[in-house]
């Protein structure tokens, strides 16, 4: 009798492990049905995606009509592209007031005003600076033409110069350096993209007089 009993307390423990490894199994069996669950619905909810200010920035190319735009000058006073038809508008985009490469393009321009001035030319300047900013600007370097504040980035979108740029492997987006030039009628008869600053204005000047 007492080793039937033996017997009998084997067989119990071995059923006590059975049920615990079932237990064990049904347990991450579970765990893992929670987690695809999971990843299901994180899948379905794709996150929105914000558009970027290069995707919104228009491609122009020669022959087309130059988009129209309102501006503050540096006085405060708005300045409108349409109004100045009959004109050859030197529209130089540029990254910062008092910043050593725009401030050798603006000056270039401003000793280069009479012989632009010749083939009737007018020189207008855009920036994201402030009025404040562009009168110091002018001031300082006694600039002897409008600068335009396009502090909210509008104009500079509408020509697709606000762009992604690269400094020392650090990704950021900025005004991308570009002039257009728009003949009497409007449209836009030259575009400078990636400006380099010498000898800059003396080609703009060669394709004034061309016009």
């Amino acid at each position: 009798m007492a080793r039937k009993k033996k017997v009998v307390k084997k067989s119990k423990k071995n059923t006590s492990k059975v049920i615990k490894k079932k237990k064990k199994k049904l347990s991450k069996q579970n765990a893992k049905k929670r987690t695809t669950k999971k990843s299901r619905k994180t899948s379905r909810k794709s996150p929105k995606k914000k558009i970027s200010p290069k995707l919104e920035t228009a491609s122009l190319q020669v022959g087309d009509q130059a988009p129209i735009f309102i501006l503050n000058n540096q006085s405060g006073q708005e300045v409108a592209l349409e109004s100045l038809r009959g004109n050859n508008v030197i529209l130089f985009f540029y990254p910062k007031d008092m910043t050593p490469g725009c401030t050798q393009e603006a000056c270039d321009f401003r000793d280069s005003l009479n012989r632009i001035k010749e083939y009737g030319g007018i020189i207008l300047g855009i920036s994201k600076d402030d009025e404040s900013l562009h009168t110091k600007f002018i001031e300082k370097y006694h600039l002897n033409f409008d600068l335009l504040a396009d502090t909210s980035g509008s104009v500079c979108n509408l020509y697709g110069v606000f762009k992604e740029k690269n400094m020392y492997g650090k990704k950021y987006m900025g005004i991308e350096r570009t002039t257009f030039l728009i003949n009497k009628e409007g449209r836009i008869s030259r575009i400078y993209p990636k400006v380099k600053v010498e000898g800059h204005v003396q080609e703009i000047i060669r394709d004034l007089a061309a016009l």
